[in-house]
């Protein structure tokens, strides 16, 4: 029997040999980098399969990724890398590791940018908007916007270019090259959605070097956990209707636990507990997870 080696927000990690690992996708969902105690129906599985679809897209596109198959509807068999927590061990020779970052695309002003925006710690110019711009919630921006954050620790933070090559042991050269990736996927994910009657929002990815320290994807994307999508008909409206789990995230912010969150973390006091979601969040949001699969993979889910 396989042995459990790390349990995360959302899905558990098996080892199967010293090359080979399975990640088994709960029905688990976090936000802010907290688990809610709910479970949503059908989550896992539709976070396996809708990976498996753009994993084998990338396939056909030549694109290298950690994806070996789907054992089962919610479990992937993936190539095994080191993870490394301590950033030293990491320089520009290591290979087969977890590059310890997350890089986020933004494509509109949404989110936690509209957060920072609205606080003035992110200005239009960083942005791409020209002088004097006034920048709103949801405006699509002028260029792709670049965000970087830390994968292995437990809140994740933003990083300058500078730190993030500080801690990665990557070259400037993999850095641009990683960043290229995300571009590269995003316009197939981009391509694809558009043709269903969605828009890309916005998505992280995550990347790992393979034994010849080759750039390979890992982890999931394309999903309603890691990226953003809206129903373009809706937004022709001027409505932004969520196809993701964004919506949750909205409904802690409504509440009024995100201010509470970051109030405390903000102030080194101990974080207050995340509330579980009330019933018809759950239903709802299993809904959006199926429904999310069905539109963008063209599958039925039963």
């Amino acid at each position: 029997m396989a042995n459990l080696i790390r349990s995360g927000k959302v899905k558990d990690v098996y080892e199967i040999d010293e090359n080979e690992l399975e990640f088994v996708f709960s029905d688990r969902i976090s936000v802010f980098d907290k688990i809610i105690p709910s479970r949503i129906p059908y989550k896992g599985e539709t976070l396996a399969r809708t990976s498996t679809y753009w994993f084998d897209l990338l396939k056909q596109k030549g694109i290298s990724t950690d994806f070996i198959k789907l054992t089962s509807p919610n479990t992937m068999r993936v190539k095994r890398v080191s993870v490394i927590s301590d950033y030293s061990k990491l320089n520009n020779n290591t290979r087969n590791y977890l590059i310890p970052l997350e890089l986020i695309v933004r494509y509109f002003v949404y989110g936690s940018l509209w957060d920072r925006v609205k606080q003035g710690l992110v200005k239009p110019a960083d942005l791409g908007f020209p002088h004097g711009h006034e920048v709103k919630q949801a405006e699509p921006l002028p260029e792709p916007f670049f965000e970087v954050t830390t994968k292995l620790e437990e809140t994740d933070r933003n990083l300058t270019k500078e730190e993030a090559l500080k801690i990665s042991g990557l070259t400037l050269k993999e850095y641009d090259e990683m960043r290229e990736l995300c571009l590269k996927i995003d316009e197939e994910i981009n391509s694809k959605v558009k043709q269903r009657g969605m828009i890309h929002v916005d998505g992280k990815k995550e990347f790992a070097f393979d034994k010849e320290r080759k750039l390979m994807v890992i982890d999931t994307f394309g999903t309603a956990d890691e990226d953003r999508f809206w129903d373009t008909k809706e937004f022709e409206q001027g409505r932004y209707i969520e196809r993701s789990k964004e919506f949750v995230r909205q409904f802690y912010r409504n509440s009024g636990y995100h201010e509470q969150l970051y109030k405390a973390r903000k102030e080194g006091a101990p974080e207050p507990d995340i509330p579980p979601l009330p019933e018809d969040m759950v239903k709802k949001a299993s809904e959006t997870y199926i429904k999310l699969f069905e539109d963008m993979t063209g599958q039925n889910f039963r």
